[in-house]
């Protein structure tokens, strides 16, 4: 009551909980007393879309390819790996590019779907050291599936190895055409 200011100080925290539940995060820096504060809001990207138009999408698209799928956010790695299960293919789902790297000799991949930027070892790096392998591996068809939508990101994706770059968020049906291009299979 004796406060030289109003409000109860609920503000930041409702922020906070909206945000989150939206799957974001809040960021708080100050520099000190009197010094203001900085407030930073961040909220993933949607790696697929799904629209009305597109419906399901074809159950056999994908049929009899293994696909692997690299990417640092757990619930886009989750939702490309269900999209694309949903398409038949078989998928595996890995966090980072050294998962991805122990993943090729047991999964055997038809196509890799892979995030540019991660922390560590980013997506070229990734491209970059698959086409270092000496074994079959090395010739993998791959996808840069990214939110860096420039042109230039997209230059450099398809100078480091990828054979396709496509920008977050993605249709289901686009982002299954687009492997089935790349795997040979059209």
């Amino acid at each position: 009551m004796t406060r030289p200011h109003g409000g109860l100080g609920l503000g930041l925290s409702i922020v906070r909980h909206i945000v989150e539940l939206h799957g974001g995060k809040v960021n708080v820096h100050s520099a000190g007393p009197g010094r203001g504060a900085t407030f930073s809001v961040m909220f993933p990207i949607r790696a697929i879309r799904r629209t009305q138009e597109s419906g399901s999408p074809d159950a056999h698209l994908l049929s009899g390819l293994r696909v692997l799928v690299v990417d640092d956010e757990s619930d886009a790695r989750e939702v490309v790996s269900r999209a694309l299960t949903e398409c038949g293919a078989r998928t595996a789902a890995v966090g980072s590019a050294r998962e991805a790297l122990e993943a090729l000799p047991d999964f055997k991949p038809d196509v890799l779907v892979s995030d540019i930027r991660m922390p560590g070892e980013d997506g070229y790096t990734l491209i970059r050291r698959i086409r270092a392998l000496d074994s079959n591996a090395g010739g993998l068809p791959a996808i840069a599936l990214t939110a860096l939508a420039h042109p230039e990101d997209r230059r450099r994706a398809l100078t480091a190895g990828y054979q396709s770059f496509v920008p977050k968020p993605v249709e289901v049906d686009k982002l299954a055409a687009v492997i089935r291009r790349v795997s040979g299979k059209d």
